[in-house]
């Protein structure tokens, strides 16, 4: 007795058609989303759409319409959970594309393999899961969205986006009674940097398209502060349940001398990382000395006031 073919799950209220302007229709009444999931060993996790789907017979990204109220990375993650077998928790989230008609919008959510796993089609929307080299992927007929975006998509495959926080300067901004407890000030700024890194950032703040990147942060403690705790508790983390990767981790350095030193230490010890991947490394700091120092690394530097503002938006306190 053969097997029976793979069930949908149950429809949702955001499975529906929307229709644009010009009579074209699109899928998703709340928007759609699909996952770019990234193994350099492997390459690109592709679907080969079942030929009743639309644009049948295509290869694209696991992914489908979102529910109402949900967040395109936790509607990515479903969607290619179901389809893929693609589990959540070997996910690392590194920036989302967005895609925005008005009245509709599809956004790209691209994640790192945090480690490996093969996939395994759990509905009939796939005729094929492939892992696909990323040289080898404009050969295959791909659904025309996809198509269109992958160029630029692929162009910041590995990128990463670094923030080196001078703590010192960025609590001693704000005369709000820091000096009378530095460590527990610092500790209240990383809290909040974890807030931060959890949420993600708006794209488009490191001159990238629309959409939110996850930067990882490194927060440079001196002196009194080094005894501030590291804020852990208070992140968060971003409500997609079963996901333990997708934070990047905030590194907390403590200056045994010098925080200038530490956070020029810091910022060539990130220079060597994948040195020929796209990155952008940005120091948080006023300190026009401290800042000539960075840029000799190929650092941007950033007053505090950019980093409190993120932090506000996030986490609205003074």
């Amino acid at each position: 007795m053969s097997e029976a073919p793979p069930r949908l799950p149950p429809r949702d209220s955001g499975d529906a058609w929307v229709e644009g302007p010009d009579g074209r229709r699109y899928w998703g009444r709340y928007g759609a989303a699909g996952l770019l999931v990234h193994d350099p060993a492997a390459g690109i996790l592709l679907q080969h759409r079942a030929e009743w789907s639309h644009f049948g017979g295509t290869w694209g990204l696991p992914g489908g319409a979102r529910h109402e109220g949900e967040s395109a990375v936790a509607g990515a993650i479903r969607e290619a959970g179901e389809e893929a077998g693609v589990p959540a928790d070997a996910l690392a989230v590194a920036f989302t594309s967005v895609f925005d008609l008005g009245f509709w919008s599809y956004e790209t959510v691209v994640a790192r393999a945090a480690r490996p796993f093969e996939p395994s089609i759990g509905d009939a929307e796939s005729l094929e899961l492939r892992w696909v080299p990323v040289d080898e992927v404009d050969a295959l007929p791909l659904h025309p969205g996809f198509g269109s975006s992958w160029p630029r998509l692929r162009e910041r495959l590995g990128e990463s986006v670094r923030v080196v926080v001078d703590a010192a300067n960025v609590v001693g901004s704000r005369p709000d009674g820091w000096w009378k407890d530095r460590a527990g000030a610092a500790a209240r700024l990383l809290q909040r940097v974890h807030l931060v890194s959890s949420a993600g950032v708006a794209a488009t703040e490191f001159g990238r398209s629309p959409g939110r990147a996850w930067p990882r942060f490194s927060v440079v403690l001196e002196g009194q502060a080094t005894a501030a705790g590291g804020g852990e508790d208070a992140a968060g983390g971003m409500a997609v349940p079963g996901v333990a990767a997708l934070t990047p981790e905030v590194t907390v350095v403590r200056a045994e001398g010098s925080g200038d030193d530490a956070i020029v230490d810091e910022v060539e010890r990130l220079s060597r990382i994948a040195p020929d991947a796209p990155s952008v490394t940005i120091v948080v700091t006023a300190d026009r000395e401290l800042s000539d120092r960075v840029a000799a690394f190929g650092a941007e530097v950033r007053g505090p006031r950019w980093l409190l503002d993120l932090l506000d938006a996030v986490d609205p306190r003074s």
